[in-house]
């Protein structure tokens, strides 16, 4: 959800949501205006300050308003829906949440919270989670099961694999394990529906859009031949902004924002991009990994001010540096096809080619559009997705105990 802000708010806006933090943008779970370590469902959550440092670059695509306003926006990755998530942050928070949305245009005294915070949700375009399904509780109680089978272990040495199992099954047995809830059948149909939808437009879309492939690509490579690169050296002092804000914990936020190239062509070649890619992360890509990348916790791509911006926020493991050559290194072209419609990205060939391989250029691009997050919540810190992972095959092993080779691979992993 996202609300505009008034004017000269800045500075009072980002002292307050300072006092929010344990460390610089580090959000305090207990912190007294949003005590984000009480709503059970959430993940991650993040205050931002959508000030665009690229606007500028518009300068080269007339078409495109000067300005854009600026906005406070709180994104959220949590177990559940939409409403419940209002609800509960209402129930718990609603005087930070009325102090903190105060200084958007439409925020007054008499606001009614949960209504004006209804009205400002913004869906995302698309969106990845590294594992569908796994909720806080799981990813908690999995932790404390690791945590008690590892120092079960760790006491015993010298024990063989067979003598072990009835210690580890003493120790996993004081660990509470929540079974693992069952999906509805409404929920199971609608997911299925949503897999149907790709195939069923592409049939009924194919005679359509098949005559028009050849010029729509002599379209793409025209534009891609002309359209101006904007990759600045990143300055000193921004870079010392954006990196206090980082390596507090192994996991790690990234909030990016800048315009679409102007034109029709480019807005709907990104809608297009973009739902496919919402539908491959929900379908495909829902166990672990995005591609051959399984550092990333949750990501989501949100269009704004009519399609002509797009905000991306992800979530990931590791420093941004790896984060940035993990991607260029592996999936490349997913770089390019989900960001090489941005105002200035680097040179593609054929929407998939070159791009993010131009490395330096492509690394001054994202910094370009990096903007600081002022507020960030993990709900379970020093979790990496590798960690949540191994849990869950600790779990099943635990479970339902493997033998031979498969005993030893098991508690190996403890």
């Amino acid at each position: 959800m996202a609300g505009v802000l008034r004017h000269d708010v800045m500075p009072e806006l980002c002292a307050l949501l300072a006092t929010m933090n344990a460390a610089p943008g580090q959000a305090d779970p207990v912190n007294p205006l949003v005590p984000f370590g009480r709503i059970a469902s959430l993940h991650v959550a993040r205050f931002i300050v959508l000030e665009d440092p690229s606007l500028p670059d518009r300068l080269i695509a007339p078409t495109l308003p000067v300005h854009e306003p600026t906005r406070l926006a709180f994104i959220a990755d949590f177990d559940g829906t939409p409403d419940d998530l209002i609800v509960d942050l209402v129930a718990i928070a609603a005087p930070g949440l009325r102090r903190i949305f105060s200084h958007c245009t439409d925020f007054g005294d008499d606001t009614d919270l949960l209504q004006w915070l209804h009205a400002h949700r913004i869906r995302s375009a698309a969106t990845y989670v590294n594992w569908r399904g796994r909720s806080t509780a799981q990813v908690r109680e999995e932790a404390e099961l690791h945590d008690a089978l590892r120092t079960a272990r760790l006491a015993h040495p010298r024990a063989s694999p067979q003598q072990l199992i009835p210690i580890l099954r003493e120790a996993g047995a004081a660990v509470p394990l929540s079974p693992a809830a069952a999906m509805p059948l409404a929920w199971r149909i609608g997911e299925t529906a949503h897999f149907l939808l790709l195939p069923a437009a592409a049939l009924l879309l194919a005679p359509v859009l098949l005559p028009l492939v050849p010029f729509l690509a002599i379209l793409l490579r025209w534009r891609e031949t002309r359209d101006p690169v904007i990759a600045p050296t990143p300055s000193r002092e921004r870079n010392r902004t954006l990196s206090v804000l980082e390596d507090h914990d192994i996991t790690n936020q990234y909030s990016a924002i800048g315009s679409l190239k102007p034109g029709l062509f480019r807005r709907w070649l990104t809608i297009a991009i973009l739902w496919v890619i919402n539908w491959g992360a929900r379908h495909i890509f829902g166990k672990g990994r995005l591609a051959r990348v399984n550092t990333i916790h949750f990501a989501s791509w949100t269009f704004l001010d009519e399609g002509r911006r797009v905000l991306f926020a992800s979530n990931y493991d590791g420093s941004r540096e790896a984060y940035n050559d993990d991607f260029i290194n592996k999936v490349a072209f997913g770089l390019n096809l989900s960001f090489s419609n941005g105002l200035g990205y680097p040179r593609t060939r054929w929407l998939i080619l070159d791009g993010a391989r131009r490395e330096q250029d492509f690394k001054r691009y994202l910094f370009h559009h990096q903007i600081p997050t002022q507020v960030w919540y993990k709900a379970m810190p020093g979790l990496t997705t590798y960690d949540m992972a191994r849990n869950i095959r600790i779990r099943r092993g635990f479970e339902n105990p493997p033998s031979g080779a498969g005993l030893r691979r098991w508690i190996a992993e403890i």
